[in-house]
């Protein structure tokens, strides 16, 4: 298990940093055009955009593993022991019934989008709007993943620091 979900964190990491890395060279090529040649590329900001959108919902799974979403701890804080416990299993089990509700609605929504176009690109809409249940499954997955943790002892996982070497200054 930890083979696979060493595998599935990696994925979706290098999922983020490509369309970043993507959204990053589009912009940056439409405002060197638009400066330098007073030309801009008519779809650079709409992909950009749609990137925006994707990255914003492939990172909410990543964001909660490493517990990055706004949470209001005050009553897990002040409960212990088998309450506590109870308290962050009826929690999960709460996040896990909105996500799973999330992918259907995301997915009907998508759905209705499939004959709509983007304006520039000329893309179906259900292209973009598939960021809605894809986004949402994956969050069920890293909540899965790191389920146990959380309830039994209201653990996040930990981010892999980097040495000094792997550093650009190192």
């Amino acid at each position: 298990m930890q083979t696979f979900e060493r595998w599935f964190v990696e994925a979706n990491k290098w999922a983020l940093i490509l369309l970043l890395s993507g959204m990053s060279v589009v912009v940056f090529a439409n405002v060197s055009l638009r400066y330098l040649t007073n030309f801009s590329i008519t779809w650079a900001e709409e992909v950009a955009r749609y990137c925006m959108i994707w990255m914003t919902f492939l990172g909410a799974g990543l964001a909660l593993r490493y517990g990055g979403h706004v949470a209001i701890t005050n009553l897990q804080d002040a409960v212990a022991g088998r309450l506590a416990v109870v308290l962050r299993a009826v929690i999960v089990l709460l996040i896990l019934g909105f996500c799973a509700i999330m992918v259907w609605i995301g997915y009907d929504y998508m759905q209705r989008m499939r004959f709509q176009m983007t304006p520039a690109t000329r893309v179906p809409f259900s292209y973009i709007y598939a960021a809605i249940p894809v986004g949402f499954a994956l969050l069920i997955v890293h909540l899965l993943l790191i389920a146990r943790s959380f309830v039994m002892r209201g653990d996040y996982r930990e981010a892999e620091v980097l040495d000094e070497h792997a550093t650009l200054s190192g």
